[in-house]
This record gives structure tokens, sequence and C-alpha cells, in this order.
């Protein structure tokens, strides 16, 4: 597993995972564009020979308080292995590196593998949004993790982070809710 920052040259590899894991509500092609190139995010992709299995973004503006995992998707055949986990592990060590003392995000009532995986680090429910994913009519359940607990549980320095969160996501200008 080889997780990087992506780049503009991965939104078509990103697209068509996003397609997969989302049939019915994913990001559009100008969306996904503009978030990987925002300074204010940063989107990290998991390849393995040459392709994409996974990618995951966190929008953690410099300074700011909190932090918002925007999504995270691990194609089928490679789910159950602990990428989910470590891509969210990664977008969280930059939420930290980037000054977010809490962590926030939505995830689909109807993904009890990505709720499980987002509890076991620490995420607590705070509420819950009735019909919030169209068209599905399913509810999104609101978390909030208290990055600092979790940042001393795994070590995690709010000057360093991961290694690849602090070589591409320490600064602002850096840039780069799936199936888990």
């Amino acid at each position: 597993m080889t997780l990087r920052t992506a780049a503009p040259d991965d939104l078509a590899a990103i697209m068509r995972l996003e397609r997969e894991t989302f049939p019915t509500d994913a990001w559009s092609e100008p969306m996904l564009r503009d978030e990987i190139s925002s300074p204010h995010g940063r989107y990290v992709v998991d390849a393995e020979a040459g392709r994409l299995l996974g990618y995951g973004g966190v929008r953690a503006v410099a300074g700011a308080p909190d932090a918002d995992i925007q999504t995270i998707a691990v194609a089928a055949e490679a789910r159950g292995r602990g990428r989910g986990r470590a891509l969210l592990r990664e977008l969280l060590a930059t939420a930290r590196v980037r000054g977010a003392r809490s962590v926030f995000l939505e995830v689909r009532d109807d993904n009890p593998n990505a709720t499980a995986l987002y509890a076991s680090e620490g995420f607590a429910q705070i509420g819950r949004r009735p019909r919030y994913y169209q068209p599905d009519d399913v509810d999104a359940i609101v978390m909030k993790l208290d990055l600092a607990a979790w940042a001393d549980a795994h070590g995690v320095d709010g000057a360093q982070g991961s290694s690849t969160a602090s070589a591409a996501g320490a600064d602002a200008g850096s840039a780069a809710t799936g199936w888990c």
C-alpha cells in the first residue's frame, strides 16, 4: 500500500472509483477537481501496482479549529484490508498538522462498516441528518473526533503528523465517505 497526495493526473481514476463506490450520489468531476486543487484541503490516493485502490479527502484550513473528512472510498476488492483506516489516519494527521482540534464527518446510516471504522478511531455520533443522501433517502450520521486525544493515543505530533502529511500538507498551500 502506497499513500501519496493526489495530483491532477489522478482525477480520471478517482472519478472511476467515485462512480463505482457511490453510484447514486457521486460527486461531479468539476467538484472533485476543485477539491483536489484547493489549498484548504488534501486528497490522498492509495495506489498499488499502478492501480488506484482508494482515495480520501479532508478539508482542513490552516489554523482553523476544526476540519471535515470529505470522503473516503476503497475499491470493493480491496476492502477489509486496512486501506480505509490508513487513508483515514493520513487525513487525520493532515488535519492535526494544519492545527485542527476537532474533525467532523457524515456517514451514511446504511454503511455500518464505515461507521464502525470511525467509531474505532474515536469518532462519536453527535447528530443525524434525516434523508441527507439523495436520491436514496438515507440519513447521515454526524460524527465528531477530539483530534488532540486521537493524536495522543496514536503518537501523532501536531508539528509533524505522519511523514506524508508533514511533507505534503503542513502548510495551507499544499493541495492535493465511502465504503471502507
